[in-house]
């Protein structure tokens, strides 16, 4: 039998990483009234009795973990030092989940628990850059991207450090429930709706560190509801009074990327929503979203989003109407 992705096991274990569990616990874990069929969570404990989690709490998780074995999508928030040392069952749990079909997802140290099962060979991964060479030294046939702030290869995902946790778990209900839905979510959370995984982790400066940067996060909610204007590195940093070598750079210091890649995943995202909550013709689209002609817009979406405009819009047009 299938399994259900829907069905969501939570690993709790001794040492446990407080934040990663309650991020993934509130994105997978709340009920969400009004956003349809969500996710049943279960979180189930590595060993038996009380663990002790980050900022002296102890807690008694009420599954054990049989619970990964009915689950679709199993989740690690983290792991103790030493990072090489995971317990026999759990690794034979997560070889079991992940050859029946389930997606397993790390977050930060988690990372070091799906290497240690075999589940990265050969496939890129992510972590805390503060344990990229650790991991690169302990589990060198995994494909290291020590900058990304998440990675999905499809039914592995791992993410970085802390709230790259909450970036990898929305892009997820992205992929299952659609834009819409993700975006629901992040307002809720008050957080943004979309980090392109690929964003760096560590950004140099603070939005608000001087009046240039205050001036690009202007700049930026105007580009947003402008994104069918044409748009170039020499018009926006004529906006923001700057060179165009400069503008570049404290782009790519207050973003972490640059303003070509954040212009084409803003407007990747707006179509999206158009392809999900209109009937609007690709053509039509690509005005919109300022990518101009469909050919444009297919080359970009897929791209980005790993499918073709058409194929997500049947995938997410129906999930929605049934939410």
């Amino acid at each position: 039998m299938p399994r259900d992705p829907s069905r969501v096991a939570l690993v709790a274990y001794d040492g446990l990483c407080t934040f990663e569990f309650g991020c993934m616990v509130e994105l997978f874990g709340s009920p969400r009234p009004g956003l349809g069929a969500w996710y049943t969570l279960r979180a189930c404990a590595a060993e038996r009795g009380s663990l002790r989690a980050a900022g002296g709490l102890a807690i008694t998780a009420p599954y054990t973990l049989r619970a990964i074995d009915t689950a679709g999508t199993i989740i690690v928030p983290g792991w103790r030092r030493p990072y090489t040392e995971v317990p026999a069952e759990l690794i034979r749990k997560l070889r079991r989940a992940h050859a029946d079909g389930a997606r397993v997802l790390s977050v930060c140290s988690g990372v070091f628990v799906l290497a240690a099962a075999g589940l990265l060979d050969g496939l890129r991964a992510t972590t805390h850059w503060a344990y990229a060479d650790e991991l690169r030294e302990a589990y060198p046939d995994l494909a290291l991207e020590p900058d990304a702030l998440y990675v999905d290869e499809g039914r592995v995902l791992t993410s970085a450090g802390s709230a790259a946790g909450l970036d990898l778990g929305l892009h997820l209900i992205r992929r299952d429930h659609g834009a819409a839905i993700a975006n629901a979510v992040a307002k809720r959370l008050v957080i943004p709706p979309h980090r392109e995984g690929g964003q760096r982790q560590f950004i140099e400066a603070p939005m608000t560190e001087s009046a240039g940067d205050n001036a690009i996060a202007a700049l930026l909610d105007d580009v947003r509801s402008r994104l069918a204007s044409p748009h170039t590195v020499e018009s926006l940093a004529r906006r923001a009074r700057m060179s165009p070598r400069t503008f570049a750079r404290r782009f790519a210091a207050v973003t972490g990327t640059t303003p070509h890649r954040w212009l084409v995943q803003e407007r990747v995202q707006r179509a999206q929503s158009l392809l999900e909550t209109s009937d609007a013709d690709l053509e039509s689209i690509a005005t919109i979203v300022g990518f101009g002609d469909a050919q444009l817009l297919r080359l970009h979406f897929r791209r980005v989003v790993g499918v073709s405009p058409s194929a997500y819009r049947k995938t997410f047009r129906r999930t929605n109407a049934g939410t």
